[in-house]
């Protein structure tokens, strides 16, 4: 009896896995045979990728740009005179006059509009995107001080949105505008970014991004905006 235990201790097969001796150890061998089956997705982007993404940029800045410079006018133009009629001023809901003529709409004073504010910043982010489609790769701290900077505009823009939304009970149609081409913008910013490992918040961020995956995020944000005024307006909007 002695025996037949001995050998079985000693290997015998008894049908029974020993995790002792029946499993295989880890080879650092096997490890560097790994094949990564997406090594590009972890790479930087290349020219073309690059150039189409900065192209996304700059006609999401563009039409923020027009939006801003058609919003300047209006502030002159109710700064003249409050009781102006505005083009965009549509119905009770849709009304821009009604807007301008909030102190949100002048954060840092009365004779400096928001508007001023988009067209410097669309027009500095148009500058970085047409930059980058003639291949121009910027530092990480400009442009880690670029993502912070318009991080704080798009929420700048959303909490305006807010403002109109809960408190005026009024919208702007080139503030909505504006709204989501910020969000446009910030989206094709952060996905250089992250591609580029300026934000290194690990590979399968980058994953993430390199697949397109984040463009459902960026179009589920936009879908909740307008799902969100037409449920609120509905009806009111084309009145």
């Amino acid at each position: 009896m002695a025996d037949a235990t001995r050998a079985t201790s000693k290997g015998v097969d008894d049908g029974v896995p020993d995790p002792e001796t029946d499993l295989d150890p880890i080879d650092d061998d096997d490890l560097d045979d790994y094949v990564d089956p997406d090594p590009d997705l972890l790479e930087p982007p290349t020219l073309e990728w690059r150039r189409r993404t900065a192209i996304e940029m700059v006609i999401s800045g563009a039409l923020g740009l027009l939006a801003s410079f058609v919003l300047s006018i209006d502030a002159l133009k109710l700064a003249h005179d409050p009781k102006a009629a505005l083009s965009c001023s549509i119905n009770p809901v849709l009304d821009c006059a009604k807007v301008a003529l909030r102190p949100e709409a002048h954060i840092l004073g009365d004779y400096f509009p928001n508007a001023f504010l988009g067209i410097a910043a669309e027009s500095v982010v148009i500058t970085i995107a047409v930059a980058m489609i003639g291949g121009v790769v910027f530092p990480r701290w400009f442009m880690l001080s670029a993502q912070a900077v318009y991080s704080v505009g798009l929420l700048f823009a959303w909490y305006l949105f807010g403002v109109s939304y809960f408190a005026i009970h009024a919208l702007c149609p080139w503030c909505l505008l504006i709204t989501a081409t910020t969000t446009l913008v910030w989206a094709g910013l952060t996905r250089i970014n992250v591609r580029d490992g300026v934000i290194d918040i690990g590979p399968g961020a980058r994953r993430f991004v390199a697949s397109g995956n984040d463009w459902f995020v960026t179009v589920a944000v936009l879908v909740f905006m307008v799902a969100a005024i037409v449920l609120r307006y509905g009806s009111q909007l084309i009145a």
